[in-house]
């Protein structure tokens, strides 16, 4: 079973959980830690033999056009984070349009490669902010990853397809969309993704989901992680104790784990699994 390995690259201030603390126009007055940790990522992908997709912040590739060169070298896809890390749920339909259409043009600019993926920051594709979906049609993505299929105080859509599948939003309009991972027990859902989850929960944890997944399942895993997680150095900014611990947790062994989970299963990219030989079915998202 091929699964999906995905990285939303960002500057660790990009968190949601920083948005009250950071203003946009501040950003660019913070210490910039993304080129360094996302080349450990190239690093160790590279090593492993192992292809993933980076969902590229517009925002970073202006800042830092060779890294996204050196993404599109490295034989990975390159991918749409939106430009300004605003969720869509803060946006109207024409923010949200001129947002992607940004991102996505700085991007195709840069790599000089067709950007058919788009994940939302902070996962905000919900139940009130589908009608982006059909926005994405438009601007040429072929493809969504940001649906997570659970109860969560900040995204999620608990009831949608827990797999991957095709979405109609409009007359003659289609989508594929990979939600992120999760395993289904007693009636409840469970991330196990990636990012915080794969940061809190022992790495064995997250090798038994991805093999029920695979095996029980019959079904690709989507992995997510920030290279921020990999970057337990990075400078802590004025928040909770409990917003610092969703932030940080366990990061200082996220690197680690990885090298194991790149070993332990097999990874591509997601336009190759959507390229792939296996149907994507038809469902409903709402």
């Amino acid at each position: 079973m091929i699964n999906a390995l995905t990285f939303d690259v960002e500057e660790y201030f990009h968190a949601e959980v920083f948005a009250e603390v950071v203003r946009p126009e501040e950003w660019p007055g913070l210490e910039s830690r993304v080129v360094e940790s996302t080349g450990r990522l190239l690093e160790l992908l590279a090593e492993a033999g192992t292809l993933a997709t980076f969902f590229v912040l517009g925002w970073v590739a202006t800042r830092h056009p060779s890294l996204v060169r050196a993404i599109c070298d490295g034989g990975h896809e390159v991918a749409c984070h939106g430009y300004g890390h605003q969720m869509i749920t803060r946006q109207t339909r024409t923010q949200f349009a001129e947002d992607v259409r940004r991102a996505k043009k700085t991007l195709e600019d840069t790599a000089g490669v067709s950007v058919i993926g788009y994940r939302a920051p902070t996962f905000s594709v919900v139940r009130e902010t589908l009608w982006s979906l059909e926005i994405l049609v438009e601007c040429g993505f072929r493809y969504d990853s940001s649906i997570f299929p659970i109860v969560h105080d900040r995204y999620g859509i608990p009831d949608a397809g827990r797999f991957p599948h095709r979405v109609t939003v409009g007359p003659g309009l289609e989508i594929a969309e990979f939600p992120l991972s999760t395993v289904s027990r007693f009636g409840w859902r469970f991330p196990v993704a990636g990012g915080g989850y794969f940061r809190l929960f022992p790495y064995q944890f997250t090798r038994w989901a991805m093999r029920d997944l695979n095996e029980r399942e019959t079904q690709p895993a989507v992995v997510y992680l920030h290279p921020w997680e990999l970057d337990p150095g990075q400078p802590r900014l004025p928040i909770g104790r409990i917003a610092q611990f969703r932030h940080s947790v366990n990061s200082g062994v996220t690197q680690r784990r990885l090298s194991r989970l790149v070993r332990d299963f097999h990874f591509a990219p997601v336009r190759d699994i959507l390229a792939g030989p296996r149907a994507l079915p038809a469902s409903k998202v709402a």
